[in-house]
């Protein structure tokens, strides 16, 4: 498949490039900052077997132009795009509207994003001491999931084929393949996940029909 990235630089998108160039896709990488993408299109920084032209651009994000150019003709469009800190103002909300406008003018309708389990619903069979850390999180993590949860309302209103994968915290663990996903829902007592294993998730549902316009709760 075509694919673009966006947030490449971020640990999750870090984790689509390379499982996605392992996987034999082309990659259009999308970031702030080119020179932070660890996986280059040199032959040497590619996973073993892949030629210089799986990592198909790096396109700078902000340029509008560049943008639309990423996303045009692509079969899929993943984004990791959110805050790294706790002060998150409207920069999920704001990045994301830029996706969406570049995949709306060039016509392009499959979107996976990374969210928040807390911006999905809550089981209603969690244990208390879940729903009290939820609780705490929720305080502590106000304006994160306050972004996320526009960002979500920009996505439901927008004309893509969304998917927004909602993870627990967040950890450098290896990639397992093995995690529990619930669409339109949330995993009883999902603690964690690791971000390798979220990139996972994300790949595998790009052509999953029921997780269309919807949003998908991972965790162990």
């Amino acid at each position: 498949m075509r694919l673009t990235v966006f947030g490449a630089t971020g640990a999750v998108g870090q984790e689509v490039v390379r499982q996605a160039l392992a996987a034999g896709h082309e990659v259009t990488a999308v970031v702030r900052d080119p020179a932070r993408l660890p996986v280059g299109p040199e032959p040497a920084r590619l996973p073993v077997g892949l030629g210089a032209a799986a990592l198909h651009a790096v396109v700078p994000l902000g340029d509008g132009a560049a943008v639309r150019g990423a996303v045009a003709g692509r079969d899929a469009v993943l984004s990791g795009l959110g805050a790294r800190g706790r002060k998150a103002g409207d920069v999920a909300e704001r990045l994301t509207g830029q996706v969406l406008e570049a995949m709306e003018a060039e016509g392009v309708r499959r979107l996976l994003v990374v969210s928040a389990a807390p911006v999905g619903p809550e089981p209603a069979d969690d244990p208390l001491l879940d729903r009290a850390v939820r609780g705490v999180l929720g305080v502590v993590l106000k304006e994160l999931y306050a972004d996320l949860t526009r960002m979500e309302a920009a996505l439901a209103a927008s004309a893509t084929d969304w998917t927004s994968v909602r993870p627990p915290k967040l950890t450098n663990g290896p990639l397992t393949g093995t995690y529990r996903t619930v669409v339109g829902g949330t995993p009883r007592s999902g603690r964690s996940i690791a971000r390798a294993d979220v990139a996972h998730a994300m790949l595998a549902l790009i052509d999953e029909p029921a997780a269309l316009k919807q949003g998908v709760g991972v965790a162990y």
